[in-house]
């Protein structure tokens, strides 16, 4: 009996000395495109940030540009089908995303004050889902989509009347490079 307990003690000491000598296996660097690589070594070392600068103010522009270009889509009362002005104005930030496909796009979804806040979250989500159906058929991967709803929350205007309601009652489109 003394000789196994000696024998699992050993073993034990044994399979923890393999376990702290052996560690983690260590992850290894890939370095795509040395130059680029390289360069950024170099421009750090030299304090010259130009370059991220420069890609910085083009994304920026590119993002200020698509901003511009996007129209938002309305929807009618308690409904979440696209209606046919906004099939147009769909396919138009279409052929905007598809020239910017490096670009990822958050379809955001709005609804008018009336109804509970859980009704018109859950309306507003079905409403930025219609949009990115719509987006996908047009051939936008579904990959660079995302829907989020916000409900009653952010109101486009803050009115009290059929009017603002109206406007409210949307899909707004963001797009980041």
């Amino acid at each position: 009996m003394k000789k196994n307990l000696i024998l699992i003690g050993i073993f034990a000491v044994l399979i923890f000395g393999l376990a702290i000598f052996t560690g983690c296996a260590k992850k290894k660097t890939v370095v795509a495109d040395g130059s680029a690589q390289e360069q950024k070594v170099a421009a750090e070392q030299t304090g010259d940030t130009t370059a991220d600068t420069t890609r910085e103010q083009s994304a920026k522009m590119r993002a200020a540009a698509i901003a511009a270009t996007v129209r938002d889509i309305n929807f009618d009362f308690d409904k979440s089908n696209i209606r046919p002005d906004a099939r147009e104005i769909l396919k138009s930030n279409a052929d905007v995303f598809l020239k910017n496909s490096a670009s990822t796009i958050a379809i955001e979804g709005y609804c008018d004050e009336r109804g509970t806040a859980e009704y018109n979250m859950a309306l507003g989500q079905k409403r930025a889902q219609e949009a990115k159906k719509y987006l996908l058929n047009l051939g936008i991967k579904e990959s660079k989509m995302k829907t989020i709803s916000y409900g009653e929350e952010r109101p486009l205007d803050p009115g009290h009347d059929e009017e603002a309601w109206a406007m409210n009652r949307r899909a707004h489109f963001v797009a980041t490079p």
